[in-house]
C-alpha cells in the first residue's frame, strides 16, 4: 500500500521558534511540510501569522530534504505575476522541493483585506480558472503577454524558470465540476479536506462516501481531459472531517484512519502539527509517534 505521510504548519511561530518546528518535521521523517497560504484564519485573527512564502523561505534554507508548499494559495490577494516570481525564487532555494497547493478561495478576511467587495461564487470560479492558467503559463515560459478578463500580463519575465520541470508541481483542491476540470488539465495532485457539510453531523462512513464521490468525479473529468487519473496525487488535509476529534487519538486510531481512506484512493495524508488550546490541539507524544510509526503499522496490515 502506497500512502505517503505529511504535515502542514501554520505560519503563527517568530522564526526562533519556527525553525525548529520545521527541522523537527523533516527528522520524523514527514513526506512534505505544508503551510496555510491566508493573511490571517479564523480563530487565530488577532493572533501571530505570518506571511506564507517568507515562512517557506526560511524552511527551505533551514531543511534539505521534505518537500514544502502551500496548502493553499488562493487569488483572494494574490497576481499571477507576482506569485509567479516568489514560486520560482523558492524552487530555486529549495533545490527544487516545493509544491503549488491553489485553490478558488472563500469568503474570509482574505477575500476583503484588499478593500474589494467579497466575490461571487461564479466569479471566484472564474477568476480560479483565469488564475491558474496564467500561473501555468508564467512558470512554463520565459516572458508572457497576455490579458484576461481578471488578470494581464505585460512582457512578465520569469527566467530561469524553476528547478523542477517544466515547472514546480500543483496540487489543485476542488470538489465541483470546474475546479476538477482545471485538476485534470493542470494537477500533478488533488486536494480534499472531505465534504463541508459533514463537519457538524456527519458520520465517518458518509465522510467517506463523500470522498468517495468526490474521486469518481474527478476520473471523470480526467477521462473527460484525456488524462490517466492515476497521474494525479489523492491529497487528504485532515482537521475538517467527522472522526477529527478521534485520529489523532493514538497510531492505531490514526492507522485505522489512513487505511481506510487508503482504500479510497487517498495517496498522501496531510496532519496539522498540533496546536494547543486550538481546533488543532493533539496529544505531541501521539502526532509524533504517528510519524514514525504510523505508515510503518499501516503498511504491514
Amino acid at each position: 500500500m502506497c500512502m505517503r505521510l505529511s504535515t502542514v504548519i501554520l505560519p503563527i511561530y517568530r522564526w526562533a521558534e519556527g525553525r525548529e518546528v520545521w527541522r523537527q518535521a523533516e527528522e520524523l521523517g514527514f513526506h512534505a511540510a505544508y503551510t496555510y497560504d491566508h493573511l490571517t484564519w479564523r480563530t487565530f485573527r488577532d493572533k501571530p501569522w505570518f506571511g506564507a512564502v517568507p515562512t517557506l523561505t526560511a524552511a527551505a534554507v533551514s531543511t534539505s530534504r521534505i518537500r514544502l508548499g502551500t496548502l493553499v494559495t488562493s487569488p483572494n490577494f494574490r497576481h499571477p505575476v507576482t506569485l509567479a516570481k516568489e514560486l520560482m525564487s523558492l524552487d530555486d532555494i529549495s533545490g527544487g522541493r516545493v509544491v503549488l497547493g491553489i485553490g478558488s478561495g472563500g469568503t474570509g478576511f482574505d477575500a476583503t483585506a484588499l478593500g474589494q467587495e467579497a466575490w461571487s461564487p461564479r466569479e471566484r470560479a472564474a477568476r480560479f480558472g483565469e488564475f491558474v492558467d496564467m500561473l501555468d503559463a508564467l512558470l512554463t515560459q520565459p516572458a508572457l503577454t497576455r490579458r484576461g478578463t481578471y488578470y494581464t500580463a505585460e512582457e512578465a519575465r520569469t527566467v530561469p524558470g524553476c528547478v523542477q520541470r517544466p515547472r514546480l508541481p500543483f496540487a489543485v483542491a476542488a470538489t465541483g465540476p470546474r475546479g476538477l476540470a482545471l485538476t485534470a488539465r493542470y494537477g500533478q495532485a488533488w486536494v480534499t479536506t472531505g465534504d463541508p457539510a459533514l463537519y457538524d453531523e456527519g458520520t465517518p462512513e458518509q465522510s467517506r462516501a463523500a470522498i468517495r464521490g468526490q474521486i469518481e468525479r474527478l476520473g471523470e473529468a480526467c477521462a473527460a481531459a484525456g488524462r490517466d487519473p492515476g497521474e494525479l496525487e489523492r491529497i487528504m488535509l485532515t482537521g475538517f472531517t467527522p472522526d477529527r476529534n478521534t485520529m489523532l487519538d493514538s497510531v492505531d486510531a490514526f492507522v485505522d484512519f489512513a487505511g481506510r481512506h487508503a482504500e479510497l484512493g487517498v495517496t498522501e495524508i496531510v496532519l496539522h502539527h498540533p496546536i494547543p488550546d486550538s481546533d488543532f490541539a493533539a496529544d505531541h507524544e501521539v502526532f509524533t509517534r504517528i510519524a514514525t510509526e504510523g505508515l510503518a503499522q499501516l503498511s504491514s496490515h
